[in-house]
């Protein structure tokens, strides 16, 4: 049982919903990364999203595209995401989970990354351009290194499609909240709930909301119908405007008393 698994287990336990932020790697430089993640576990952070950059990034919308061009620019790359990682790890008790596209993987090799990432204490990996049809060439040799393969569900996936990808997992399931890229919204389709209602209901892990989530009233709606959300651009643009008391706000909105179990 990896990071990932135990804090979903204690959330469980305790009746209480995650919040999972996104940053990219060496935004603003990758000196920085260690005072966000820090930052963000002594918030309240369930666990947190590391975007490593790439230079075609289909999933993201404006605002992530950008931090990963500023953290491109900066030099970053996977490699050295990886040690600031293994230099940051003893210090940090959440789970940690990448966010990548194959190409870099490929590109590194995906034997020397996964063992790479597991030396440096990375807990997951969420890769969008992923099918579920071609995850054997990561996925068993991830699991088999502790690292959890997080898949993602999306608004238009047939519920038989569903239930078989959230078979397959041990972490938690992504549910994809809008049809289309990242970035902040300030609404979402009436009919949202039911359906993270129905992936929840043939889901055996938990199910979280990503894409779109901006506000705390977002968080607090999201959290009614499913266990936990995972916020990006907001968190993004909250760090750039050094806004960081409004990061605290959007994580502890998902303290919630009252819970739909």
């Amino acid at each position: 049982m990896n990071r990932v698994e135990k804090v979903f287990q204690s959330l469980k336990q305790n009746k209480e919903k995650a919040f999972v932020p996104y940053i990219m790697a060496g935004d603003g430089g990758l000196e920085t990364l260690a005072e966000k993640i820090t930052f963000l576990e002594k918030a309240g952070a369930t666990a947190i999203e590391i975007g490593i950059p790439f230079s075609d990034p289909v999933a993201d919308g404006p605002v992530i595209q950008q931090a990963g061009i500023r953290a491109l620019e900066a030099g970053t790359t996977l490699r050295g995401v990886l040690a600031k990682i293994a230099e940051i790890r003893p210090i940090v008790h959440i789970p940690l989970i990448f966010m990548t596209y194959m190409n870099p993987i490929m590109a590194y090799g995906i034997g020397n990354f996964i063992s790479d990432a597991s030396r440096s204490g990375v807990d997951g990996l969420i890769i969008p351009d992923l099918p579920a049809e071609e995850e054997e060439i990561i996925a068993p040799i991830a699991e088999r290194s502790g690292i959890e393969i997080i898949r993602l569900v999306t608004l238009t996936s047939p519920l038989e499609r569903i239930e078989a990808i959230a078979a397959k997992g041990k972490g938690f399931l992504y549910a994809v909240t809008v049809n289309g890229i990242t970035g902040a919204r300030k609404e979402f389709k009436d009919e949202l709930g039911k359906h993270l209602e129905k992936v929840r209901d043939v889901s055996p892990i938990p199910v979280l909301a990503g894409f779109g989530i901006s506000e705390p009233e977002h968080v607090k709606e999201m959290n009614q119908h499913c266990d936990g959300v995972i916020v990006g651009s907001k968190i993004i643009e909250l760090f750039q405007s050094g806004e960081l008391a409004k990061v605290e706000e959007l994580i502890a909105s998902s303290k919630i008393e009252e819970i739909k179990l």
